[in-house]
């Protein structure tokens, strides 16, 4: 089963003609397309003939604004019949997505940010106030309870009884 290979020359020239034939059918598809439009044309837009009274140069662009309503309620038809579909379109991709239950959660990266920056990329130009929570805080004055102030300082009850001559005074005292 020995396979012949086909010169370099024919090659091309089968190409060529192949790109020559597919040429010939765009051109032919061009042509046949614009007498379709032209064909349209010549049904709905009828040659435009001028009347020369004042009054039948009236009647005529009142007869074209009524065409031209109608045709803007089609268009307007049309694109909200439009957008509906691709929105259902997108509701019935999100359906399939979930059913198939492929969907991939993005990796989560930690950010370190204050609360000055978060607020800032959150509000924009409208962040003015900067957050400083320590000066929020409520300031409390620390009350001396009465025991300790009867005790007195336990510092020096320590200082007293150190040593020997504390230990001395605490056995003398008691004794």
């Amino acid at each position: 089963m020995a396979e012949k290979k086909m010169s370099q020359s024919r090659r091309n020239h089968l190409k060529s003609l192949l790109l020559h034939i597919g040429q010939a059918m765009l051109e032919e598809e061009a042509q046949e397309a614009e007498r379709e439009k032209m064909k349209y044309m010549e049904e709905n837009c009828p040659c435009l003939s001028i009347p020369g009274s004042m009054q039948d140069l009236q009647d005529l662009c009142r007869k074209l604004h009524k065409q031209i309503d109608l045709v803007d309620e089609e268009r307007y038809d049309m694109e909200i019949k439009v957008t509906k579909s691709n929105k259902e379109i997108d509701d019935l991709k999100i359906k399939v997505q979930d059913l198939k239950g492929k969907f991939k959660k993005p990796a989560l990266r930690r950010v370190r940010m204050s609360a000055d920056a978060m607020l800032a990329a959150l509000l924009g130009s409208k962040h003015k106030v900067s957050l400083d929570l320590r000066a929020n805080l409520k300031q409390v004055k620390k009350e001396v309870k009465e025991e300790e102030k009867q005790t007195g300082d336990w510092r020096k009850n320590v200082e007293d009884k150190a040593g020997m001559d504390g230990r001395k005074k605490m056995f003398e005292t008691e004794a």
